[in-house]
């Protein structure tokens, strides 16, 4: 059965940091490349960032650069996103997905910003 659970969203005050984490099961995690997207009511779900299988090729999305870090831990089968200097518009909720040939959605964790 695969699970892509997320963790680690809640309420912070504007530039504030979070950590979230998405915890992976149920497939071969370290074969997947696995992006963060993120979903505002009324509005489609967007990239935010992405990682490759390998680790080694990162992508962000411009309103993110610099702020936030993608990254993955293949033996704990665990992809995280560092968020820092939070804004007020990074406030939605996020998703971890998953993709090969396949693709996998997590349930979401809200972020919250606002003071």
């Amino acid at each position: 059965q695969v699970q892509l659970v997320e963790s680690g969203g809640g309420l912070v005050q504007p530039g504030g940091s979070l950590r979230l984490s998405c915890a992976a099961s149920g497939f071969s995690f370290s074969r997947y490349d696995m992006s963060w997207y993120r979903q505002v009511p009324g509005k489609e779900r967007e990239l935010v960032a992405s990682i490759s299988a390998a680790g080694d090729s990162t992508n962000y999305a411009d309103s993110v650069k610099g702020r936030f870090t993608i990254s993955r831990d293949d033996v704990k089968n665990t992809l995280s996103l560092q968020m820092s200097s939070l804004k007020p518009e990074d406030t939605a909720v996020y998703y971890c997905y998953a993709r090969r040939w396949i693709a996998y959605w997590g349930q979401g964790t809200q972020v919250t910003v606002s003071s």
